[in-house]
């Protein structure tokens, strides 16, 4: 079956869980690198925000 990146489980919009699911990796990891790139660069939101609109949500 071909991987695809979708949202996954929702604490806001499923973008974190959607990228540790298609990486293979922790969740709570993936929202770590985002709130350090939120504190330290300014770019976590803004980010964060573009790809709730681009990632597909999970087919059921």
């Amino acid at each position: 079956m071909e991987k695809r990146l979708t949202k996954g489980d929702k604490k806001i919009f499923g973008v974190c869980s959607g990228l540790a699911d298609y990486f293979g990796t922790d969740p709570t990891i993936v929202r770590v690198i985002f709130v350090i790139l939120l504190l330290f660069f300014g770019t976590g939101v803004l980010l964060y925000l573009i790809l709730a609109l681009i990632i597909p949500d999970k087919k059921s």
